[in-house]
């Protein structure tokens, strides 16, 4: 693959619409993500409202393409969320949709991804590592708690397998729930981590765990309680993060011992939180077990990871980053 050869990605999830372009030897060109609104107060968005927001803002996002650089050779776009058959968002069709149109009238290969892999591959792009043989994928964010054996097949492809999860509440969620009754702003994640800065010691939150299960709704319902009591903000705050990783370090702990697996790659909204690494790092570290953590922009929603993995399946190596 040329340097001139150039792959776009799309990826349309529950709250950004993102497009990425690169160049066939993975430098980033173009990288614009737009956050879908969410009225003051409320915790979310309706299918149709993400649909008709990502049909108003994607179109906005790809004329600010520049192809002028080089050859479009792929174009790579999240189908589903989850590598599973019965995995369906509609969100995500308006993306594929209008791939799967760019692709039959550009003449262009299209590449069916999932958002999944777009993070899994997002967070190895901003690592410049290969995909290990085998290890676990932790993704959490606002929709997902999913920890998922991740194994690399005979023909480079890379299978995920559910292993773990959150019985209830999503890590993501749980954070949104406690940040809106503090009133910040949807969604909360980074202004909870800057609440949680202030705090000197977290409010205690018990979490049930056992085995590669964490359920995150006592926690959850706790907190707001301590809200409702006037309990420190800050500490509520600090509170929940460390609960969350407390939960995940425990799930963690427990399907890396059971799969033998030493390597954890974290990726997805959630894994941003400086916090939260440092904690899961830290306790991971002592079990023999290592984090990997990009750069925040790679945690985030975005189109990295498909582009990224469209210019591996253009050089036929997709699961060398070389």
């Amino acid at each position: 693959m040329e340097k001139t050869d150039l792959v776009l990605g799309i990826d349309t999830s529950c709250y950004t619409t993102s497009a990425a372009l690169m160049d066939g030897t993975g430098a980033l060109l173009f990288d614009e993500r737009r956050l879908l609104r969410v009225k003051e107060g409320r915790r979310g968005l309706s299918q149709s409202e993400m649909v008709f927001q990502h049909m108003r803002a994607l179109p906005d996002l790809l004329e600010r393409i520049d192809l002028t650089q080089g050859r479009l050779s792929a174009i790579v776009a999240s189908e589903r969320p989850r590598p599973l058959k019965e995995s369906y968002m509609p969100a995500f069709l308006v993306g594929w949709g209008m791939a799967r149109s760019l692709s039959h009238f550009m003449d262009v290969p299209l590449i069916a991804a999932t958002h999944q892999h777009n993070h899994m591959f997002a967070g190895l792009w901003g690592l410049r590592r290969r995909p290990p043989a085998r290890c676990l994928l932790v993704h959490v964010s606002g929709g997902t708690t999913d920890l998922l054996l991740a194994e690399r097949s005979a023909n480079g492809e890379i299978i995920l397998t559910p292993c773990g999860t959150s019985i209830d509440l999503h890590a993501g969620q749980m954070i949104d729930r406690v940040g809106v009754a503090l009133g910040l702003p949807f969604p909360c994640g980074p202004q909870l981590e800057k609440l949680a800065q202030e705090a000197v010691r977290p409010y205690p939150l018990k979490v049930w765990f056992e085995e590669g299960c964490m359920s995150l709704s006592g926690p959850a319902t706790a907190a707001l309680r301590a809200i409702e009591k006037g309990e420190k903000g800050s500490e509520i705050a600090l509170g929940t993060l460390h609960a969350i990783a407390k939960g995940l370090y425990h799930t963690i702990s427990h399907l890396c011992a059971v799969h033998k697996l030493t390597e954890v790659l974290f990726v997805g909204g959630v894994s941003a939180n400086l916090y939260i690494r440092k904690e899961l790092r830290t306790h991971l570290s002592g079990k023999g077990i290592a984090l990997l953590t990009a750069d925040p922009i790679c945690s985030t929603d975005g189109a990295i990871g498909n582009a990224w993995l469209g210019v591996l399946k253009e050089r036929g190596n997709a699961h060398d980053l070389r």
